[in-house]
């Protein structure tokens, strides 16, 4: 199974005037690349192949008066942006066949210098390396400062720098897991837990825990509407509007960050206690489409949701998905007979049946940890598809803990 590390990094201005270079680099012969897809398309001739493209943006452009700037960084930094137009137009129509699943996706679209977010990647063939002294060396860019969080389990397969809207710069490393140094961090257990999720209480146990939603960007607020506010007063162009975006920008990622860190902490206490981990299917498109949509993106579900599959997957856990249709708030956990459907400002209920209380989110958990149970004594197909590698999975998003390399 394939990870990301994600680790913090501290350019020099110089080594931040050669990433700029590269990313412009990498940006125009992304550009390039759909452009001459896009030319062939309207001309109704055949789609030039990846190596025809590779030729002529890469190795024939840097010859010209042009592009002969493109010889100013690593080239496979340009030949992995040719590789990133590929897929996209292979999930572009893949996602028209209906191959792939999901919404529909759009055809790839050409890159602006102006976008907040910028990457380069540099494979094995770049030659990149960590040294001795924990600095992580690019060429054509230098030996750059990174803020090690932890060690690095094995050696990468690649690396990625990112610099965000925020303006901070990230190494996000590919690495391979060990399966057996995982069974071995996470032994097998005999528990099994049901979990409900809700907004007053961001997750209710079927043990009875109830774990208070965080609501990172309903606490932020008021200084996020202080720095709009003060961005849209500035005239558009100058640097002081520049100044007041990366504000606005910096005080979303800590919301993020701190948002992310609570659904990593969570997930990961609650796949190392638990064998089997049971979650209701929600409808999160649907759900954030109704008046209760802010705070539904706050809580960020989906998310979670997908830290708990590809972190059960990892260390051979079982994770169940139960059905969105399941009346989980409608039967009774202790006689499983059904009430009816129930409004929301109901939140606990008595059972006609047998006379049993319920707290309405303790009762769905326990009757989403039944369902969980008895899909996987059914030997129903359970076990999540591999997961990609997750860019979140780990590191010090910002945290500086010490120097520490591989």
């Amino acid at each position: 199974m394939q990870l990301r590390y994600a680790f913090r990094l501290d350019p020099t201005p110089g080594q931040r005037s050669s990433l700029a270079r590269a990313f412009g680099c990498a940006r125009v012969v992304y550009n390039d690349a759909v452009a001459a897809r896009e030319q062939a398309r309207a001309t109704g001739r055949p789609f030039p192949t990846a190596a025809v493209l590779s030729r002529t943006l890469i190795t024939e452009a840097k010859k010209t008066p042009a592009r002969h700037w493109l010889g100013e960084v690593s080239a496979v930094v340009l030949q992995q942006a040719l590789r990133d137009v590929e897929a996209a137009y292979r999930n572009f129509f893949a996602s028209r066949t209906g191959e792939r699943k999901g919404p529909r996706l759009g055809a790839p679209r050409f890159k602006s210098r102006k976008d907040h977010r910028q990457a380069i990647r540099f494979t094995a063939n770049a030659r990149w390396r960590i040294t001795p002294a924990g600095r992580l060396s690019l060429p054509k860019i230098g030996e750059v400062r990174v803020r090690w969080s932890r060690t690095l389990p094995c050696v990468p397969s690649s690396v990625t720098v990112v610099k965000d809207a925020a303006g901070r710069y990230f190494a996000s490393f590919v690495i391979d897991t060990d399966p057996d140094a995982d069974a071995a961090r996470m032994p097998d257990s005999d528990q099994a837990v049901g979990i409900d999720l809700g907004l007053v209480h961001f997750a209710v146990l079927s043990y009875g825990t109830k774990i208070d939603s965080p609501r990172f960007l309903r606490r932020a607020e008021k200084k996020l509407k202080k720095a709009q506010r003060e961005l849209s007063r500035k005239q558009k162009g100058s640097s002081n509007r520049e100044k007041a975006r990366r504000k606005v920008a910096r005080a979303h990622a800590r919301v993020a960050d701190a948002r992310r860190e609570f659904h990593h902490q969570l997930s990961t206490q609650l796949i190392r206690e638990n064998q089997t981990v049971a979650v209701e299917d929600l409808a999160v498109s649907g759900l954030a489409r109704t008046r209760l949509a802010k705070s539904i993106h706050d809580a960020g579900w989906s998310r979670f949701i997908r830290l708990l599959e590809y972190k059960a997957e990892r260390y051979g856990r079982t994770f169940v998905k139960v059905g969105r249709f399941e009346p989980t708030s409608q039967v009774c956990s202790a006689c499983g007979h059904r009430d009816g459907p129930k409004p929301l400002h109901v939140r606990e209920w008595t059972c006609t049946g047998c006379g049993t209380v319920h707290d309405r989110d303790h009762n769905a958990a326990k009757n989403v940890k039944a369902a969980g149970l008895a899909v996987t004594a059914c030997g129903a197909p359970v076990r999540p598809e591999p997961v990609l590698a997750q860019r979140e999975e780990t590191g010090s998003h910002g945290i500086h803990t010490g120097n520490r390399a591989a």
